[in-house]
């Protein structure tokens, strides 16, 4: 910067045929020098890092892990939505976009590599971006998107995975799962139960809760951006059961993203849901009922089985949802952090 060049005391003189700022009778006038420091922090604060993250949730999928339409169904519920792609939805996941620059993935469903085209013409971001995978278990419409990052596909290096110990055990001690380990695909990172993890623009925690834990624990997270926070819990076998109230919970968050596998347990009468315990929508529904309007609308249902009337914006289940002011989550929809 030549105009600097006279506050310092430093002259330009020719050296070899260029002019280059050589000392000379230098003496420095403390007070400039202590402005020109004073300029170049302030500059520095005034800069794009000084300023708050921009921390944005994207819905990439909605559907229970088989997805909306499952395999096998050609009710008429289903052949809506196969001749109409538009309707149908992968596996339950969301997307943390930081500062257009980033993103951390909250599971990988099997569709995942339609989801990422989707977050791609959303955001121009694509897999070399992506920042961190969070596993919620090892169901298979939760992790098994991890397929796509192997040699066969994309061949990632070193792409981060968060798990809970039994999670991170049954990636390392299973195949394909462990060749990705092996090959450094992904690069497991531990996790622990309530134990915060801190990143630049977020701060991501695990609560453990409790599901069939056939092959690795369950967890939710508390995703806490800048100014607001969201938990993404897809996955509970009871309200009851968790050690934790609600109400509560939905009243310490902006946005709570709930299980909403079923409706009602008439929903799948050929199944014996005892075997697939969830909490259903009219059981929630019950729980909160006491709850004030302005808290129904943190809550964000998602991860619909095929059969979840929810998926149809003109059901009465929809209706009747939206009408005691909650939401039911849809691709695509955007909540900033």
């Amino acid at each position: 910067m030549p105009w600097v060049m006279p506050m310092l005391g430093l002259k330009s003189e020719s050296i070899g045929g260029s002019k280059e700022p050589v000392l000379k009778n230098f003496l420095p006038n403390a007070g400039l020098v202590f402005g020109f420091l004073c300029f170049s922090l302030s500059a520095g604060a005034d800069s794009s890092e000084g300023r708050p993250a921009s921390v944005t949730v994207h819905v990439l999928g909605v559907a229970q892990d088989a997805g909306n339409p499952q395999i096998n169904c050609y009710k008429p519920r289903c052949l809506r939505v196969w001749e109409t792609p538009a309707l149908s939805s992968a596996g339950s996941s969301l997307a943390v976009v930081v500062d257009a620059q980033s993103f951390h993935l909250f599971d990988v469903s099997p569709g995942l590599p339609k989801q990422l085209f989707r977050l791609w013409q959303d955001t121009g971001l694509s897999l070399d971006q992506l920042d961190g995978v969070w596993l919620t278990h090892a169901h298979m419409g939760h992790y098994t998107g991890l397929i796509h990052f192997g040699k066969e596909a994309a061949a990632t290096y070193r792409k981060r995975v968060f798990a809970m110990p039994r999670m991170a055990k049954f990636l390392r001690t299973n195949g394909p799962w462990d060749q990705l380990v092996k090959d450094e695909n992904i690069q497991l990172q531990g996790l622990s139960d309530h134990q915060a993890v801190r990143l630049p623009a977020l701060t991501i925690t695990p609560w453990q809760v409790p599901h069939r834990d056939e092959y690795s624990e369950t967890v939710g997270y508390l995703i806490e951006g800048p100014s607001k926070s969201a938990l993404y819990l897809p996955d509970i076998d009871k309200w009851q059961k968790w050690s934790k109230n609600l109400v509560e919970v939905i009243a310490d968050v902006d946005f709570a993203f709930l299980d909403a596998t079923f409706y009602s347990s008439e929903e799948l009468p050929s199944r014996d849901l005892s075997e697939i315990p969830h909490p259903t929508v009219m059981e929630t529904l019950d729980l909160l009922a006491a709850m004030p309007e302005s808290l129904r609308q943190r809550v964000i249902f998602t991860h619909m089985n095929h059969s979840n009337p929810l998926h149809d914006p003109t059901s009465e289940a929809f209706k009747t949802v939206s009408q005691l002011g909650y939401r039911v989550a849809r691709v695509g929809d955007q909540f900033a952090l």
